[in-house]
């Protein structure tokens, strides 16, 4: 009789070629048999969400992870769309756990349902699967830029360890699935710490500049840290400025945290 070797779902919001994704695949390999689908194109800023309009067409795309190669699939859709289609279209066997990244830029705060990182993660969760979304800060030009440039390797050390973790004794009580986010300059030594997310805005809207409302104008933002505010066990508290890795601990129970009968009808 073999070793049962667990199956690693590898998925991300930036798509089939970023260089994280491929980071992650080398990282989860030599702990069981990984299985790689992401987004056809850039999916960033997508949260969990569902849009009709996707086709959801798959185009299979080998990649080179540790020496071996391994099926990867382009998938026409949305991060949790691709996960979708992963876990009940392409997986052949369930799926033990599901890693979205390693993300180019870092998720921060409450705002983290805007991320497609999260949202595949979240997507996964619902189903039941222990899941971890990892994020590498990066400077904002490269949130977005692919760059081979960025090295992952900070990164990925920290989600091996937590894959390992999370396979072996699974996720802390009353938790769906782990957030973490990596420091840019972070090595194996650097420590890690749990946290919760901060509930003070650090991606800060910033309007944009046309002469008419008709002209094209996006909304952009900006990062922002309220030090006034900020909560000393919060993943940006962590990251932002005590320089080591966050790790939270998310649910998807978003039900607030309060007695119901103590509300009055």
């Amino acid at each position: 009789m073999t070793d049962y070797r667990p199956l690693i779902l590898i998925t991300n919001d930036d798509g089939i070629t970023s260089v994280g994704l491929r980071a992650a695949a080398e990282a989860c390999e030599p702990l069981g048999e990984v299985l790689i689908v992401a987004p056809h194109q850039q999916q960033s800023g997508a949260g969990r969400s569902m849009p009709p309009t996707s086709e959801g067409r798959i185009f299979r795309q080998d990649l080179h992870i540790n020496r071996h190669t391994l099926a990867g699939y382009a998938i026409e859709g949305t991060p949790a769309q691709v996960v979708q289609h992963g876990l009940f279209e392409i997986a052949e066997r369930k799926v033990d756990l599901v890693v979205s990244g390693i993300n180019y830029g870092e998720n921060l705060g409450e705002g983290v349902s805007v991320s497609g990182t999260i949202g595949a993660a979240l997507e996964s969760a619902s189903f039941k699967i222990p899941s971890i979304a990892i994020s590498l800060e990066t400077a904002p030009e490269h949130y977005l830029s692919l760059s081979e440039e960025v090295d992952f390797s900070g990164a990925a050390y920290f989600l091996r360890l937590f894959a390992r973790r999370t396979l072996e004794r699974g996720l802390p009580p009353r938790t769906d699935l782990l957030k973490i986010d990596v420091p840019s300059d972070a090595t194996p030594r650097t420590e890690w710490r749990w946290t919760r997310l901060s509930m003070t805005r650090y991606f800060v809207p910033v309007k944009p500049h046309r002469r008419r409302p008709t002209d094209p104008g996006p909304m952009g933002y900006e990062t922002f840290i309220d030090r006034e505010h900020l909560e000393v066990d919060s993943d940006v508290q962590a990251v932002r400025l005590d320089r080591v890795v966050s790790v939270t601990p998310l649910a998807l129970d978003m039900t607030a945290p309060i007695d119901l009968k103590s509300l009055p009808k």
